[in-house]
């Protein structure tokens, strides 16, 4: 099996709503148990500074919590993308510069990180899930870039992503919001 780490899953217009409505969800982790990745364009209402005061001024703008995903929203996820091959303490690689950062460590150091979000919550497929919705449709997987982590315009990204594709891919970012209303 291919994994998708370090890749993105952009939800199609087969999942129709709930939580991957227009989705893009940067895949952290994948093998034979699974997948897990985050949601990187879903802000909150919620300021980092109001839960984690200490990490508010590490994290890029938007400065605020992300919906990471359906999975354990009561939890918080940090993910970073290093800035120099020093990672700071905590650090866990997932897919080249992009890594878990450890929220209950030691803050990193100037210019460790070039860019930092928090989660509640993550996106989790079990055993084969994933690979079905594939195969049905429900995403496209891309090559992710690391801005798309720290995009200061998430609510953006949808669209951006696919249409910075080569192929007929692109033409997707032009789905409109309500198809039966056109």
């Amino acid at each position: 099996m291919d994994t998708l780490r370090g890749r993105l899953l952009v939800a199609t217009p087969a999942i129709a709503g709930g939580p991957f409505l227009r989705s893009v969800v940067f895949v952290l982790d994948h093998d034979d148990d699974g997948a897990l990745g985050v949601i990187v364009n879903r802000p909150l209402d919620s300021d980092v500074d109001d839960v984690l005061p200490a990490w508010g001024a590490f994290v890029n703008a938007p400065v605020c919590l992300f919906d990471g995903g359906p999975v354990a929203m009561d939890s918080a996820l940090a993910v970073g993308v290093l800035a120099d091959a020093t990672p700071p303490h905590g650090w866990r690689q997932m897919a080249g510069r992009v890594g878990l950062v450890d929220l209950e460590g030691p803050l990193p150091g100037d210019g460790q990180l070039a860019g930092l979000r928090v989660f509640a919550g993550y996106a989790g497929w079990g055993s084969g899930q994933l690979e079905d919705e594939l195969a049905e449709g429900s995403w496209i997987v891309v090559d992710a870039l690391d801005h798309d982590l720290t995009s200061p315009t998430p609510e953006t990204l949808w669209r951006e992503v696919l249409r910075r594709q080569d192929d007929d891919v692109r033409f997707w970012a032009t789905f409109p919001d309500d198809p039966g209303a056109n």
